[in-house]
C-alpha cells in the first residue's frame, strides 16, 4: 500500500470525489481521501491522502488556503457562480476606487453565511440537494477569517483578487457579500485554488500525469511522506527496548528516547506546551506525532496525538 500525500490539479468538470475515484484505480488501492471539496468549476491544488496519511485529511482541510478568484459585478445567482440561475442584475455604477475598497473591506473576521448550494449538512441532508429539491433553509453565520486580499486587476464589472483565507471560507460566497455591499450584487466567474497548507499549484501534478508516472512505476516519486509534512517538529528516536510501546500507541518517557541531533534538548519540564514532536524508530520509521506533557510522572512525558502506523 502507498502512503503519503498527491499534490493533483484538478481539473474543471471533475468533482473532488471524481479524483479519488480515478486515483483509486491509477494507485491500485482503496484506502484515499482528499482534504477539502473544490467546486466542480474550480481548478487548482487538491491534496490527496493515500494510505495511512488518510489520518491527516481532517488536519490538512483546516490549513490556510490561497485562490485567485474572478468576481462578476452586477449579477446574482442561485449558487453564487455563473454556473447558476440569475436571479437579478443591476446596473454597475461604482468606480474602480470604490469596487477595490469594497474588497478589501473583508480582510480581517466576519460572519459568512454558508451557500445553500455546498456541501454541508442540516439535519443529516447536504444543503445541495436540498436546494436542487427547491427547498431553502436557514443557516446560520460562521465566522471566517480573510488573512489578506491582493487585487490583480480591475475591469469593471470584472475583478481579479488573489485572497488568503480560513477553513470553511466560500469564496463564492465571499463575491456575494462583496457585491451585496456595493449594491450591485456579484458572483464569482471563476475560481482557481493555488495554496493548501505547505502545496502550491506549481507542484501540482494532473491526473493524467500521475497516471503516466504510475505506469512508469514513478508514483512514489510525487508522494509526500507523511512525516515530511511536520518536518518543522523536533524529532526523537525511540530506544530499541522500548519500541514495542511506540508500535502500541502507550506514551513515553523521557529516558526512553533519545533526541536527534538536531531536535536540540528535551521540552522543558515547566513549558505548558512544547509543541509536537516526531517520533521515530532506531530504523528511520516514522511512527507518529507526540506531544510533552509536563505533569505526567516526575519529569513529564510524551502522549500520542496521532499515529501512523502501517
Amino acid at each position: 500500500m502507498k502512503n503519503g500525500v498527491l499534490n493533483v490539479y484538478k481539473e474543471a468538470g471533475f468533482t473532488s470525489h471524481d479524483v479519488v475515484a480515478k486515483l483509486r484505480g491509477i494507485c491500485g488501492q482503496k484506502k484515499i481521501g482528499h482534504t477539502g471539496t473544490l467546486d466542480p468549476d474550480a481548478v487548482g491544488v487538491l491534496p490527496v491522502c493515500l494510505g495511512n496519511a488518510t489520518k491527516l485529511c481532517e488536519l490538512l482541510a483546516g490549513e490556510t488556503k490561497e485562490y485567485e478568484a474572478v468576481l462578476l459585478l452586477g449579477r446574482e445567482t442561485d449558487t453564487q457562480d455563473i454556473s447558476g440561475t440569475v436571479l437579478q442584475e443591476h446596473a454597475v455604477t461604482v468606480n474602480e476606487e470604490e469596487a477595490e475598497e469594497a474588497v478589501r473591506s473583508f480582510i480581517g473576521t466576519y460572519e459568512q453565511i454558508p451557500p445553500m448550494y455546498s456541501a454541508l449538512k442540516v439535519n443529516g441532508k447536504k444543503l445541495y440537494e436540498l436546494a436542487r429539491a427547491g427547498k431553502e433553509v436557514e443557516r446560520r453565520p460562521r465566522p471566517v477569517r480573510i488573512f489578506s486580499i491582493r487585487i490583480l486587476k480591475t475591469q469593471l464589472p470584472e475583478i481579479t483578487f488573489r485572497v488568503e483565507c480560513s477553513k470553511g471560507t466560500y469564496i463564492r460566497t465571499l463575491c456575494h457579500d462583496i457585491g451585496k455591499k456595493l449594491g450591485c450584487g456579484g458572483t464569482m466567474k471563476s475560481l482557481k485554488r493555488t495554496r493548501v497548507g505547505r502545496f502550491c499549484l506549481e507542484e501540482a501534478l494532473t491526473l493524467s500525469r500521475l497516471e503516466s508516472l504510475a505506469g512508469e512505476g514513478r508514483l512514489e516519486e510525487a508522494l509526500t511522506p507523511v512525516e515530511e509534512l511536520f518536518s518543522r517538529c523536533p524529532r526523537l528516536i525511540v530506544r530499541p527496548e522500548f519500541e514495542r510501546l511506540v508500535r502500541n500507541g502507550n506514551e513515553l518517557f523521557p529516558e526512553q528516547v533519545i533526541p536527534e541531533a538536531s531536535a536540540g534538548v528535551l521540552p522543558d519540564p515547566a513549558a505548558p506546551d512544547s509543541g509536537w514532536l516526531r517520533v521515530c524508530g532506531q530504523d528511520g520509521v516514522f511512527y507518529g506525532l507526540y506531544a510533552f506533557d509536563p505533569k505526567r510522572g516526575k519529569s513529564g512525558s510524551f502522549r500520542p496525538v496521532k499515529m501512523f502506523l502501517t
